[in-house]
Order: structure tokens, then C-alpha cells, then sequence
């Protein structure tokens, strides 16, 4: 009988540790169980982080910079440039031919401008097929690149506003503040306007530039007077500018653009005879009236319209942004205020760039 009592003490005691270890069990679960609050925590951090990749994407300013092989050392000063002068968080669209895409990268990837965001994209030249008419006064201007400004939104990238800068710019100043420029409702650009800076017209009348649309567009052509354009209206310079890539494809600019380049290679309509070349009047046409004016200091050009006509220092270095438009280049020779370019320069690493100056002429 005590046998017994003590059997049933021992299971009694083995029944009491089962549920013990049962409810510790249950409890050690329960306790380790993500709760509510703490999805709804873990989601709010995401969302978080989300919101900052967001905001980081937001605050990226990317430059749209052509770079072809014969003109490579001016496209990678402009890059220097930018980059030196900016706390923006800039990022370049570096646009280049088949060819010239090794030698673009090396360019990059073997000098002072390694650590810069960028990405290389290849533009096709066969979109200018039957658009394109060839000219012998000045063939730098048909080059296939002086056209990727009309395919903004064909290109591979990835924001809804961009600046574009041709290969001959310097710029002086924090590029963030050109970015930050203010488009008028409805306007898929910003252009700086011929007629705006007092400062510049007396170097202008000096050296024949034009500054409206008669310098640019053949107006003996009843297609051109259809326009309803003023011969005399003001002109624009399209080799700087910041563009609104959703309203540059809600209006189709790109077809608007190849319909006149169309239309000029049937009846040629203007030539690159013309102040301008034959990438702008296109550009004139279709954003007439319809495109926001930049800060005139933030496009202080025709730097490159003559070897001899010269801005006052002064002027020059509170310029912004400095553009030697025209046929006379600061990479070669003869130009003008050079040394405000030299600067920037980056040598060829690979050596097939080079200056061209007065001592290594032959």
C-alpha cells in the first residue's frame, strides 16, 4: 500500500513538470510571435526608406553631355567643369557613337574624373536618315550628335527633367541652380534668349552674329512665311537648356522636330550657311513663343564667333555658364579667353586628344 502512495507521488510530481514545461512552451512562443505593432513598425520603416530613395532620386541632377571622337577632351571639360563647381548630385548622361564608346570610358575611368556618376549611351545615327542634308561649309554640324537635343525621350534615361549642354560649354557656377530653373506651365523647355543680355550686343553687332529668325530661316520660302513667325522676333540659343521630358512627349516635340528637318531636306528651307547651323531652326520653329528664358548669365555666349572679339574680364567671371558657339573653339586655334577653358582640361589618356596650339603648329 505505501508502495502505492508513492508511485502516485512520483506520477503526480512527473504530471506537474509535463504542464510546467507546457506552459513554458506556450508562453516562449507566444513571447517570439512578431505582433501588430511590430509589422506595422517594420512597415513603416520601409516606407521610410522608401520615401528617402525617393527624395534622393528627386534631388539628382542629370546632364545630358554629347561626346563624339574627334571633339572628346572638350565633352570631358565640360564634365570637369560641372562636377568642380557643384555640390549637386549631379549625374551624366554621356551620349557617343558606337565608335567612340571604348575611348569615352577610358577617357573616364583613367583621369581625375573616375569617381563621377555617369552612364555612356549609345546613339543610332540611322534616325536621321532622309532628314539630314549634306552641307560643305561647315560639316561639324551635321555631325550625327548635333541632333541627340531632339530625342530626349528616346534616350536611356530614367528622370523628367534634364539639362542638356553642348561640348563647347564651361560652366562656372553650381549647376543645381540652373537645374532649379522654373517652367511656365505648358513649356517643355528653357532657352536662353538672344536678345537678352545688353552686355553682349555690342559684341554681337561687331562680329555679324544674328539674333532673330531672319539669321536662321529662308524666308523667301512661302513654307517659312506660313509659319506667321516675324522675321525680326528673337531668336534663342538651344545649346544650353533645361527640358521637361513628360511635357516634351506630351507635345510630341521629337516628331515636330523631324517634320521640319523632313521639310527643309525637300526644299531647304535654311542651310548651315545660316547663323545657327542646321540644328537649330528646328528648334526655333517648334518652341516659338513656347519656351521659358533662362537666366541670361547662365548662358553668356558667342565666346567662339570670332579669334579677336573679347568679353571684359569682369564680366566673363561673373558668367555662370560660358559657351563658345561658333567656328573658332578654345581646344583649338585661333580663340578667344582660352585660358578661362584651358582650366578644365583633362589630358587624353590615351593620347588621341590633343590641343591645338600656336607652338605645335607644323
Amino acid at each position: 500500500m505505501a508502495l502505492l502512495r508513492k508511485i502516485n507521488r512520483v506520477l503526480l510530481v512527473l504530471l506537474v513538470l509535463m504542464v510546467c514545461l507546457l506552459l513554458h512552451s506556450t508562453f516562449l512562443r507566444a513571447s517570439t510571435r512578431p505582433r501588430l505593432s511590430d509589422r506595422w513598425k517594420s512597415l513603416g520603416n520601409a516606407a521610410h526608406v522608401s520615401a528617402v530613395r525617393e527624395s534622393e532620386a528627386d534631388s539628382v541632377v542629370p546632364i545630358i553631355v554629347c561626346a563624339s571622337e574627334e571633339r572628346m577632351g572638350a565633352s570631358m571639360a565640360t564634365i570637369n567643369s560641372v562636377k568642380s563647381n557643384t555640390d549637386a548630385n549631379v549625374f551624366f548622361y554621356i551620349v557617343t557613337l558606337r565608335d567612340a564608346v571604348k575611348m569615352t570610358r577610358q577617357y573616364i575611368e583613367k583621369s581625375k574624373l573616375k569617381g563621377i556618376k555617369y552612364k555612356i549611351v549609345e546613339f543610332n545615327p540611322m534616325v536621321l536618315k532622309g532628314k539630314v542634308k549634306p552641307d560643305s561649309s561647315r560639316p561639324d554640324l551635321l555631325h550625327p550628335l548635333n541632333f541627340v537635343r531632339y530625342y530626349l525621350p528616346l534616350l536611356d534615361i530614367n528622370h523628367k527633367r534634364v539639362i542638356y549642354l553642348d561640348d563647347d560649354v564651361i560652366v562656372q557656377a553650381n549647376i543645381g541652380e540652373l537645374f532649379s530653373t522654373k517652367l511656365k506651365p505648358g513649356h517643355a523647355a528653357a532657352f536662353a534668349t538672344d536678345c537678352d543680355l545688353p552686355s553682349t550686343h555690342e559684341m554681337v553687332r561687331s562680329i555679324g552674329m544674328q539674333t532673330t529668325y531672319m539669321g536662321f530661316l529662308d524666308y523667301r520660302k512661302k513654307t517659312v512665311r506660313d509659319l506667321g513667325i516675324h522675321p525680326r522676333d528673337c531668336s534663342f540659343n538651344p545649346g544650353v537648356f533645361v527640358a521637361d521630358v513628360d511635357e516634351w512627349k506630351k507635345q510630341k516635340i521629337t516628331k515636330q522636330l523631324e517634320k521640319w528637318m523632313e521639310e527643309n531636306f525637300r526644299q531647304n528651307i535654311y542651310s548651315s550657311a545660316m547663323a545657327g547651323g542646321v540644328a537649330t531652326p528646328p528648334m526655333l520653329i517648334v518652341f516659338h513663343d513656347k519656351y521659358t528664358t533662362l537666366d541670361p548669365m547662365w548662358h553668356v555666349r558667342h565666346l567662339g564667333w570670332s579669334p579677336d572679339a573679347r568679353y571684359s574680364e569682369n564680366y566673363l567671371q561673373e558668367a555662370r555658364l560660358l559657351h563658345w558657339n561658333g567656328p573658332f573653339k578654345p581646344w583649338s586655334y585661333p580663340a578667344v579667353h582660352l585660358e578661362l577653358w584651358e582650366k578644365w582640361y583633362i589630358p587624353d589618356p590615351s593620347g588621341k586628344f590633343s590641343l591645338e596650339r600656336p607652338e605645335s603648329d607644323s
